[in-house]
């Protein structure tokens, strides 16, 4: 059974005729009497007395209500699909790790809002594997992340490069390792670690640069939230590993230092992260969509200065929302 043996069915019970049902279908009369002989034959019933005008059989009134409801229920699926390639969509979900939330992302989400006045933009500050995860079970439509090959490594997903980030150690003002001006990688092994839990990407990719030079991370705390990491390193002798961007709050605090990791030919530790944008093909066909993931590429990569002058926008706007952006 096809959409348009029943789209044909009901034409004739319409104009009672099955020219006029040809006319109104736009299609030759033979068609529409093969789509007829055809349903008739997949039900096992006829549908239609032929003598004169077309009339329904016992069989034909049964199957007209039903006939309506399936015939309304596709009008309606191709309108939504219809409405969705458009652009009509009620919504766009995207999930960001923090530090592009509050520094990255601002920039272009009042101006997104602006273009798009009837969708609502919802912007979450998730872990990057969380959100590559709410991404893959289809409850959000962008991830903004540090790179995990791993996760997005399906043919279906989509994946941009952003920017490279240096990964820099924050540490109390008067902690041993403050002396240098870059952190000798010897030096830096001796102490432990604060890290952010399980899920967060820079646990990850702090943990695979120790496996790889020898040498073993000492985590004495996971934390999730960056007033926390300030506030437990600020007690000691505990250190972090954290982005640049994610040092921004520090800069203007006495109390905290932050310095870069000495490379040296031995160790080589280039210590940075990629950031990237990840979408999957589909959801790319959706102009929405689509012009949002062009807008956040056309964004300067962000750089020490820049973060640290956003740093000072007024924290009440819409631009620099950590959590969620709403329009």
């Amino acid at each position: 059974m096809r959409i348009e043996q029943l789209q044909a069915f009901l034409a004739i019970a319409q104009t009672g005729s099955f020219g006029q049902a040809a006319q109104k279908c736009q299609v030759t009369q033979s068609t529409i009497s093969r789509q007829i002989q055809s349903l008739e034959a997949d039900l096992g019933v006829s549908l239609l007395h032929r003598a004169g005008v077309a009339k329904l059989t016992l069989g034909g009134e049964r199957l007209l209500p039903h006939a309506l409801k399936i015939c309304q229920e596709w009008t309606n699926a191709t309108q939504e699909l219809a409405d969705l390639l458009a652009g009509k969509q009620p919504e766009l979900c995207v999930a960001a790790i923090h530090s592009v939330c509050a520094y990255y992302l601002p920039p272009m989400l009042q101006e997104f809002c602006r273009q798009h006045p009837d969708l609502q933009l919802r912007v979450t500050a998730l872990g990057s594997d969380r959100a590559l995860k709410v991404l893959k079970d289809g409850l959000v439509d962008v991830a903004i992340v540090m790179n995990n090959r791993l996760l997005t490594i399906s043919s279906e997903m989509v994946v941009d490069v952003l920017y490279d980030e240096p990964v820099e150690v924050l540490m109390a003002a008067n902690h041993p390792l403050a002396q240098y001006k870059q952190v000798p990688w010897s030096e830096l092994v001796k102490y432990p670690q604060v890290v952010f839990k399980d899920g967060y990407g820079m646990q990850r990719l702090v943990q695979e640069h120790f496996a790889r030079q020898g040498a073993a991370l000492k985590i004495a705390m996971e934390l999730n939230t960056l007033d926390a990491f300030r506030g437990v390193v600020r007690q000691g002798e505990l250190v972090a590993l954290l982005p640049q961007s994610a040092l921004i709050e520090a800069l203007s605090d006495s109390t905290l230092a932050i310095r870069a990791i000495a490379s040296t030919p031995d160790t080589d530790f280039d210590l940075t992260r990629q950031v990237v944008l990840v979408t999957t093909q589909d959801r790319l066909q959706i102009p929405p969509i689509r012009h949002f993931c062009q807008l956040v590429k056309a964004l300067k990569i962000p750089t020490a200065s820049s973060l640290q002058e956003q740093s000072f926008v007024d924290q009440g706007s819409l631009l620099i929302a950590p959590i969620t952006s709403s329009c």
